[in-house]
């Protein structure tokens, strides 16, 4: 096979959007913000406000922005991923969220308890720690986001590239159902459940860390749907 002949450019347009994509993963732009408006990003770019126009529209299909009559342009999500499950409204029930987690969740437990390595155990204890500091203080968002390191803690700890990646391509998602369920107080079955996940991990107890890692996600759906139990 000869790979002789023309070699094509990239599209000016393709450019553009992959140049808008890096700023979304970088963190650049963040999720939930608007992005400059089309006059200054061509101007910045040096293109044309129809080639900046165009760039939009096909971030805006994927899912990573979200364009606002009148408000402007704003970055829904920083993955592909994340961007079909919220354009398409997939992650619209947090029923089905919690039990997309528990099955994530429960399989990289096992896999954690069946090689429990020092550093991720020691990683986790300190996750838990930083967690009941949070809770004290009384500091919502970061709690919140504590807890989710927590959780995907569990995932890295499995050993597992691969379910690690799926876990953070879908991390925005199950990051807001944290969100949606955390409180502060917060149900004792539920900080007691997140020490018994680390406790079995521990004990290299594969079935015990896989069913404590289920009973969690069955608490907190339990406390989403009757928060006044809480006590």
């Amino acid at each position: 096979m000869s790979l002789e002949g023309p070699v094509r450019q990239v599209p000016l347009v393709l450019q553009v959007s992959e140049r808008f994509r890096a700023q979304i993963e970088s963190g650049a732009w963040p999720r939930g913000s608007r992005i400059p408006g089309e006059n200054q990003l061509a101007t910045e770019l040096g293109v044309s406000r129809g080639t900046v126009r165009e760039a939009l529209r096909s971030l805006s299909l994927t899912g990573l922005l979200e364009p606002r009559v009148g408000d402007g342009t704003y970055v829904r999500a920083t993955n592909e991923i994340s961007g079909v499950l919220v354009r398409d409204e997939l992650s619209a029930s947090l029923t089905h969220v919690l039990d997309a987690r528990a099955g994530i969740e429960a399989a990289a437990a096992r896999l954690a308890a069946q090689h429990p390595d020092p550093d991720s155990l020691a990683a986790l204890s300190a996750i838990l720690d930083a967690r009941a500091a949070a809770l004290v203080a009384g500091d919502f968002e970061a709690f919140v986001a504590v807890d989710a390191d927590f959780h995907r803690g569990v995932v890295a700890a499995s050993g597992n590239p691969l379910l690690l990646r799926l876990y953070d391509a879908i991390a925005e998602v199950l990051t807001e159902s944290i969100h949606q369920t955390a409180t502060i107080p917060e149900d004792h079955r539920i900080l007691d459940a997140h020490v018994v996940v680390l406790e079995a991990i521990r004990a290299g107890d594969p079935e015990a860390a896989s069913q404590a890692s289920y009973a969690l996600i069955e608490t907190i759906k339990q406390e989403a749907k009757d928060p006044a139990s809480s006590t």
